[in-house]
């Protein structure tokens, strides 16, 4: 168990993680995290990642975890249980949780190098985090976000399975926008014609990665930022220095769309590039245009990813008006252990009922507004 990913190492984290082509499971971006102290003890935040030696002493093993003392930042809401407990005597924190910080999209948490038998992996990582629960009295162990996969194999060894949605858009073989356009109801081409044309009047945009990202642009995200977490009167999780930690480290896995006006940066999008993903990350503005959060959070994604033969665009959480734009609903997940029977049971009652009420929607949701054609 280590207290600092960096007790484990570039190299034995990555030997891991790298090989699954997620950026957000990798080692310079959750050390970035825990450097610039977004992820720390002090935050509520307390690294306490697991790595499992095989017989040689090589880390064989990963399991990003940490120890929580709240639920904020995570993206899958156990609000409700934690008060339930509270008001029940019981201490729902600290708890354990394995995820990427502050980022709620899909991604491995049982993480082995290629050579390693991975169901035997599975059951050390997972083991170990069950054993630090109960050593350390935690109330339960979440893991959020994990792959449809790891999900079911944790239900398998008797963790409660729970499941939600988010709006991912697919490439269906696309070679342009247009053909993207050409797939859906010409009401809504024309629609999205409009948006993108009455979006971009006036401004310059600007698709920026690896070395075109300078300080300067950091300097204006960070204020689009800082601006969203104000206007939605929350605290924003994300510190300056961790944007410049970021295009230091991983400037080849960022996408800034930006958007300038006379001179001046006045919107942006921050995109992570998978192997195969595009992951909407962050937006924010100084200046209200109409249309432009579609343009520059969605079309360009759409856009970019077409061109680089990316499978999907993953644009986080929340928003049922990107159906309307071509992404439609799909299934996230998530994993829980809870160590006290008297919650363990609602809990797993609670999760039963939502995850077909959650599948009911998604179909539901798709047949009543896609935006494509019929077949």
């Amino acid at each position: 168990m280590a207290r600092r990913i960096a007790e484990i190492g570039r190299e034995a984290w990555d030997a891991c993680a790298a090989p699954h082509g997620n950026p957000f499971v990798l080692y310079d971006f959750l050390d970035a995290l825990e450097a610039t102290d977004c992820a720390v003890e002090r935050t509520g935040w307390g690294p306490t990642h697991l790595a499992v030696e095989d017989e040689a002493g090589q880390v064989a093993a990963v399991m990003p975890l940490y120890r929580k003392s709240h639920s904020q930042g995570e993206y899958i809401f156990d609000h409700a249980w934690a008060d339930a407990y509270e008001r029940a005597g019981g201490h729902y924190y600290p708890k354990l949780l394995s995820a990427a910080p502050f980022t709620p999209a899909t991604g491995p948490r049982l993480l082995a190098r290629p050579d390693v038998n991975l169901d035997e992996a599975r059951r050390f990582l997972l083991g170990g985090a069950l054993t630090l629960c109960e050593r350390y009295g935690t109330s339960s162990l979440h893991i959020n976000f994990p792959t449809q996969d790891e999900w079911r194999w944790m239900g398998e060894q008797g963790l409660a399975r729970r499941e939600g949605q988010q709006y991912h858009w697919e490439n269906r073989g696309y070679s342009t926008f247009e053909d993207f356009l050409a797939a859906l109801s010409s009401g809504r081409r024309k629609t999205i014609r409009r948006e993108r044309r009455d979006a971009v009047q006036g401004l310059e945009i600007a698709c920026l990665t690896g070395v075109e990202i300078t300080e300067d642009h950091w300097d204006a995200f960070f204020g689009f930022y800082m601006d969203t977490g104000s206007r939605k009167w929350g605290r924003p999780y994300l510190n300056r220095p961790f944007f410049s930690e970021l295009g230091a480290r991983m400037a080849g896995r960022v996408l800034l769309v930006m958007a300038r006006k006379g001179g001046r940066w006045i919107a942006g999008a921050l995109n992570l590039i998978g192997d195969d993903c595009l992951y909407g990350r962050n937006w924010g503005c100084v200046e209200d245009v109409p249309f432009l959060h579609f343009e520059l959070c969605y079309y360009q994604a759409i856009e970019w990813a077409i061109g680089r033969g990316l499978a999907r665009v993953e644009a986080g959480a929340q928003g049922q008006h990107k159906i309307a734009r071509g992404y439609l609903p799909k299934p996230v997940y998530s994993a829980h252990y809870i160590a006290d029977p008297a919650l363990r049971g609602p809990v797993e009652r609670f999760v039963m009922q939502e995850r077909a009420g959650v599948e009911q929607e998604m179909e539901w949701l798709a047949e009543e507004y896609s935006p494509f054609k019929s077949d």
